[in-house]
């Protein structure tokens, strides 16, 4: 049993069965289309809220050392994810890589974990957006009936209409192809990234220096019960991690972490990239650089117009507006997150329903899902199915519910993806790599130890819910998945040629 639930899928076989004609996609992508979709959803709630909470809770002005640190361990998964896409140029992303590396079961946890990760997180980004569009509306003396704003009523119906709805319009975009939803994001992603260079630009003139001072407060230990601490590292190295100090910023590169979550889902588009040996790695490096430079000078910025002890949690650049006497920008700030949100709710949709159409195309799932759309060439049954019940989970679940995804996730497939970089470099040197990972193993294992470090610095709760999940999962592939896998029966087929006797049935 061992050897067909670690069996491999090789990659030449991969890029064949992209050239299956009611199974291949249209490839329309450019580097710069990637690098846009890379961008579009790293930059979302994370830059207008995060800076906020670590700055008061865990670093203080050294939240922008924290956000380099998130950075550099994204880098470092990065350049693997490039070798991969460059390599392996199919639908995917952690998934394919892991089959063609690690095996089936590997893959099929990492793309199990994947569709929930992309499902909640893009039902999370829609109510948020649907929160920052009610707010600009009741600004404008408009107001939904309150069963539809995703509060109860007083017959306790309650459905977040423009969650639902948003979740819906993007379904149909991607349903309609890959080049609308490349332009729909590029002109949203160009409105977000000014809204952000003009918070810089304007807030620059604001700064303090005597804000900086302390730049790295003093280290004190984390309060008891506070939801920062990590109860994991307590049982393994027997010590807290610190609320403040040089410990602190390392605490608070787990907590920034959430706001680089989805670089990875530009990988998901390989196989719709013209030219993905060339592109992919310009795109995942190039989206993961501009948006580290634009967190660490926000995070710059916002600290040096207020003290980080009297930042807001919730809406910390707008409020630290309000405090130095402009209360438009906060308006202006608000509107960027709306805009930009919806970039981050198609490219998540986008990244699962990749990974849903891959999974099926190899048998884990009904086959039925991986037929592409005879004129447009999307996976729109995937993507109609996934966008109806991520419409209904965002329109019935309160964000408070919601809430709770974390990224665990995406640390475990960055540990996957960096183990699979090794092991392939192993079994296939000869395969072409127009990008390779530099000073391997060395990179790989630095990038493996880094993502279970961020990992360890999550709270208990968060690895039940993520072992719960990947119980499911084993119940799923066992039952379904590996007797209808694609793979499973291509080897049976090929044991059966080779006992069956001359002009006879196999034995």
């Amino acid at each position: 049993m061992s050897s067909t639930l670690f069996r491999t899928k090789k990659v030449e076989q991969s890029i064949l069965d992209t050239e299956e004609p009611e199974h291949a996609l249209k490839k329309s992508l450019s580097a710069l289309d990637l690098t846009v979709f890379g961008v579009g959803v790293i930059i979302g709630t994370g830059i207008f809220v995060l800076t906020g909470t670590v700055a008061k809770n865990n670093a203080g002005p050294s939240v922008a050392l924290a956000f380099v640190v998130a950075g550099v361990v994204c880098a470092l998964a990065a350049l693997c994810y490039a070798e991969f896409a460059s390599t392996v140029p199919v639908a995917g992303s952690a998934y394919t890589f892991s089959y063609a590396s690690l095996g089936e079961l590997p893959a099929w946890i990492i793309g199990w974990d994947l569709v929930l990760e992309f499902a909640l997180g893009t039902a999370v980004v829609a109510v948020g957006w649907s929160g920052y569009i009610a707010s600009l509306m009741d600004n404008a003396g408009w107001q939904l009936p309150e069963a539809l704003s995703g509060r109860e009523g007083a017959d306790g119906f309650g459905f977040d209409i423009l969650a639902a709805a948003l979740v819906l319009v993007l379904t149909g975009i991607l349903v309609l192809g890959m080049k609308l939803s490349a332009r729909v994001t590029s002109v949203v992603v160009a409105i977000k990234v000014t809204v952000v260079l003009v918070v810089i630009i304007a807030g620059a003139f604001f700064i303090k220096a005597d804000n900086y001072d302390p730049y790295i407060p003093k280290a004190q230990d984390v309060p008891a019960g506070s939801d920062l601490q990590s109860p994991l590292i307590q049982l393994i190295f027997g010590w807290a991690p610190s609320n403040f100090g040089v410990l602190g910023i390392f605490t608070a590169a787990s907590v920034v972490f959430f706001a680089f979550i989805g670089f990875d889902v530009v990988a998901t588009a390989a196989e719709e990239t013209r030219n993905p040996q060339r592109d992919m790695p310009r795109g995942i490096l190039g989206s993961l650089v501009i948006c580290t430079t634009l967190y660490v000078a926000v995070a710059t910025v916002v600290t040096g117009m207020q003290h980080y002890t009297k930042l807001s949690v919730d809406a910390p650049l707008a409020d630290a507006f309000k405090a130095t006497g402009h209360p438009w920008y906060a308006g202006f700030i608000s509107f960027g997150a709306a805009v930009g949100l919806t970039t981050v709710c198609m490219i998540l949709l986008l990244g699962q329903t990749r990974v849903f159409f891959a999974m099926s195309r190899d048998g884990l799932l009904p086959r039925f899902f991986s037929r592409v759309h005879p004129r447009f060439k999307t996976p729109h049954r995937p993507t109609i199915l996934l966008g109806g019940l991520i419409a209904l989970l965002a329109g019935f679940t309160s964000l408070s519910e919601l809430a709770e995804l974390v990224n665990i996730g995406t640390l475990f497939a960055f540990v996957v993806v960096a183990l699979g970089v090794i092991i392939l470099r192993r079994s296939r040197p000869e395969l072409h790599r127009s990008f390779r990972t530099p000073l391997v193993p060395l990179l790989p294992i630095v990038s493996v130890l880094a993502s279970l470090w961020l990992m360890l610095n999550l709270p208990a709760e968060t690895w039940l819910r993520f072992g719960i999940w990947m119980a499911i999962g084993f119940l799923v592939y066992f039952v379904y998945g590996r007797s209808h896998s694609r793979l499973g029966r291509q080897e049976e087929t090929t044991v059966g040629q080779v006992l069956k006797p001359p002009g006879g049935d196999a034995e």
